[in-house]
């Protein structure tokens, strides 16, 4: 008889040890190391393979023809464009977010709307009874959809419910955490369970080609709770993000075998469940005409989409020893790293200022093409002068003070001659179109202070 075995498995990593300490060797994280049980090898078996041979494996070439199905198009924009186009058939999908944000929601949308499309759709729940799924489904308008629903949270009764029939063209797990496989000793939503019950459902997606989503639980960094393994396992790893005091959500793509990265879709939440948003620079956007010191109109990329989004600052004179930095959007790193190079360059003095910065509507940006706007909001700020009337601003703040160019620039300028913006302070570059805007590019952070503030004012080396 097989022996239980206890083994440490890192949560974060997926690192085994043999025994439990504080600290994880592979991901240098403290506290991530957990206690898992399972079946090990009898006492008088030796390790490795025990001399048995496997089943042969057939090799194909690259020109090797592969019939490929056909991406799935649920019909919900937002969500095809952060899959990168559809739902790949085989595929297995992650969908972390926070709870309340409406994961369970976009799902159940997008399974209805194809399964009045004539695919055959499963719908799992481990937290929801039927009841209560139909309730939602007829309050954001899906009564009737000939969309399947399972009450359910032993790993095992689902797989041998899938194996009923033909498999379904697309099944979602509500949530990964629910599940338990009975032949691992350990509780649900531990490392060892998440794990073998992923481990299983993505290898029925790839047997059968049925295309799995997976709802996952957050912790409260927001990481996807388990094994950091899951994420390395599954194909596309999509993450639900959005403040409760606004009204819209953003499904961001941080993984994708298939598309990608970086990728969003908008949506906007309301009593009929998510809808798509087709131009969010709009939501991201206040009234531009008008002119407050201490903003700026950020033209930015989000995956393949221009978004233009408002950034505010706001500089204080403290007298404490220590000036406070708040942030919020946006890395504050990186805010450190504007403000030490516009003191060093240019004189300002924002070593004795308390500074706030927040990116307008909660989205949160990531490139380095925002540094140019955040100096710009900052200067403004400081100095009490507006920023230039109807202009959009992005360019990339090196140490030295230079401002480097930025990819996709014909693009940022079309978006923002669309919304109706007619100017552009942006870093040199000559091969961009203009699309009708008077651009205006500069090469150091002194041509920007020199837009706000006379040269005898500032003290540039």
């Amino acid at each position: 008889m097989a022996k239980l075995k206890q083994s440490y498995v890192c949560n974060s990593c997926g690192t085994l040890y043999n025994r439990w300490q504080g600290k994880c060797e592979g991901c240098e994280e403290w506290n991530t190391i957990e206690a898992e049980i399972g079946v090990g090898a009898s006492a008088g078996t030796p390790k490795g393979l025990d001399g048995k041979k496997g089943r042969f494996v057939e090799l194909v070439s690259l020109d090797t023809p592969v019939p490929n199905k056909p991406r799935l198009q649920t019909t919900i924009t937002e969500f095809d464009r952060a899959l990168g186009g559809g739902l790949v058939a085989g595929s297995a999908t992650l969908i972390g977010g926070d709870p309340g944000i409406g994961k369970s929601t976009l799902l159940l949308q997008a399974l209805a709307t194809l399964a009045k499309n004539g695919e055959d759709c499963i719908y799992f729940s481990g937290e929801e009874a039927i009841a209560q799924i139909q309730m939602r489904a007829n309050r954001l308008g899906y009564h009737g959809a000939p969309l399947r629903l399972g009450c359910e949270t032993n790993l095992r009764d689902i797989l041998t419910t899938l194996d009923q029939g033909k498999p379904p063209a697309v099944l979602v797990i509500d949530s990964i955490q629910t599940l338990f496989a009975d032949h691992v000793e350990s509780a649900p939503g531990t490392v060892s369970q998440v794990r073998v019950c992923a481990h299983e459902l993505i290898a029925y997606a790839k047997r059968k080609g049925t295309a799995v989503l997976l709802i996952g639980h957050v912790t409260k960094d927001g990481q996807i709770a388990g094994p950091r393994v899951l994420e390395h396992m599954v194909d596309t790893v999509l993450y639900f993000e959005g403040d409760r005091g606004h009204h819209f959500r953003i499904l961001r793509a941080v993984k994708n075998r298939f598309g990608g990265t970086d990728e969003i879709g908008v949506f906007e939440m309301s009593s009929r469940g998510l809808s798509e948003v087709t131009n969010p620079s709009e939501l991201f956007l206040s009234d531009h005409n008008s002119r407050e010191p201490g903003s700026a109109v950020f033209a930015g990329i989000e995956g393949s989409r221009p978004v233009l989004v408002e950034i505010q600052a706001l500089v204080a004179r403290s007298s404490a020893a220590h000036p406070r930095r708040a942030v919020v959007g946006w890395d504050s790193g990186r805010l450190a790293m504007v403000l030490a190079v516009l003191d060093a360059r240019t004189g300002l003095g924002f070593a004795g200022c308390d500074v706030y910065l927040n990116v307008a509507g909660g989205l949160k940006i990531s490139e380095p093409a925002a540094d140019l706007a955040v100096a710009a909001a900052l200067v403004s700020s400081l100095s009490q002068t507006p920023t230039p009337e109807e202009s959009v601003i992005f360019g990339e703040i090196s140490l030295s003070g230079d401002i480097r160019s930025v990819s996709n620039t014909p693009a940022r300028l079309k978006e923002a001659s669309k919304l109706g913006f007619g100017k552009a302070l942006m870093p040199k570059d000559k091969k961009s179109e203009t699309h009708g805007i008077t651009v205006n590019q500069i090469e150091r952070v002194s041509d920007l202070v020199a837009q706000f503030l006379p040269p005898d004012m500032t003290g540039t080396p």
